[in-house]
C-alpha cells in the first residue's frame, strides 16, 4: 500500500545515488550499550533475541544533492556503525537504522549531514581496494575500505563465495539488510524520521571478513568488546540506486 494511500504525504528527495559494494560485518551487542543512543520514539529492534550492531562500508556513487550534482562530490567511500531501532508508523513497524558514527572522505558531505539531520559525520582520508571485472565484482573477489584516523589506516573488508542470492525471509542477512528508515536524535532531545528508498539486494556470503579498528578510538570504549570478537555475520551486498528524502520531526 503507498504512503499516499495512507494520507501520508511523502517529502521530497533530499539526496539521490547509488550504493554499491557494501561490506557488512555484523556483531550482537549488549542492549544496555544501545539504549542510551536510541532517539526517542523509537524502541530496539532484535534478531533471535540480540540486539546488533554493523561496520558497513560501501560506494557513494552519481550522487545528486537536491537533484544537483556537486564537482568532486559525486564519488566517495562511506564507512558506518549502525544499530537497529522500530516505529509504529500508520503502515505498521517501520524499521529503521540509528548511525553511531559515519565516515566520509569529503568534509562538504560530512558538515550537510551535520546541519540537515545531526547526523554524527566526520571527514577523514579514505580509500577502497574491490576486485572487479568491469563494473561487477569478479567471483570470489575481495572488497575492502581504509579510513585514517589518529595517524594510522584502520580497516574493513571481505572476500565473497559464491553467487549473490537474496536473502532468506526471515534470516539474519534480511534483517540486516532491508531497514528503509533513518533516525537521528536531535539536540534538543527530539527525533528526526528519513526514509531511505531502494530494492531490496542480493548478497554474496563472505569469507575472511576483517575489522582492523582501534573501536574505543573511532566508537567508545562500550563497543570494544562487542567488537573485538569476530563478527557473528558477514556478507557483501550489491547495492542499487537509492533516495534519501528529507527528514521530519517526530
Amino acid at each position: 500500500m503507498a504512503d499516499r494511500d495512507l494520507g501520508v504525504s511523502v517529502p521530497r528527495a533530499f539526496l539521490t545515488a547509488e550504493w554499491r559494494f557494501l561490506v557488512m560485518l555484523s556483531w550482537a551487542v549488549d542492549p544496555a550499550v544501545l539504549r542510551p543512543l536510541v532517539p526517542r520514539g523509537t524502541e530496539l529492534a532484535a534478531w533471535g533475541g540480540a540486539t546488533y550492531a554493523s561496520a558497513v562500508g560501501f560506494l557513494f556513487l552519481r550522487t545528486r544533492v537536491l537533484g544537483i550534482p556537486i564537482p568532486l562530490h559525486r564519488d566517495f567511500e562511506e564507512l558506518n556503525l549502525r544499530f537497529y531501532v522500530r516505529r509504529k508508523g500508520p503502515e505498521g513497524w517501520r524499521r529503521g537504522v540509528v548511525f553511531v558514527k559515519e565516515v566520509v572522505p569529503r568534509f562538504a558531505i560530512a558538515t550537510v549531514a551535520r546541519v540537515v539531520y545531526n547526523e554524527s559525520y566526520v571527514a577523514l582520508p579514505m580509500r577502497h581496494s574491490i576486485d572487479r571485472d568491469g563494473p561487477a565484482l569478479r567471483p570470489g573477489g575481495s572488497v575492502r575500505y581504509d579510513w585514517r584516523h589518529r595517524g594510522r589506516w584502520h580497516s574493513l573488508g571481505a572476500r565473497t563465495a559464491g553467487e549473490p542470492s537474496a536473502p532468506a525471509p526471515g534470516s539474519e542477512a534480511e534483517f540486516i539488510t532491508e531497514h528503509y528508515w533513518g533516525y537521528a536524535a536531535q539536540r534538543d532531545g527530539g527525533t528526526v524520521e528519513y526514509r531511505v528508498e531502494h530494492p531490496a539486494w542480493r548478497v554474496w556470503t563472505a569469507e575472511a571478513p576483517a575489522f582492523d579498528c582501534d573501536v574505543a578510538e573511532m566508537y567508545g570504549a562500550p563497543f570494544t568488546d562487542a567488537l573485538a570478537a569476530p563478527p557473528s555475520s558477514a556478507f557483501v551486498a550489491e547495492g542499487s540506486p537509492i533516495v534519501v528524502r528529507r527528514g521530519v520531526r517526530i
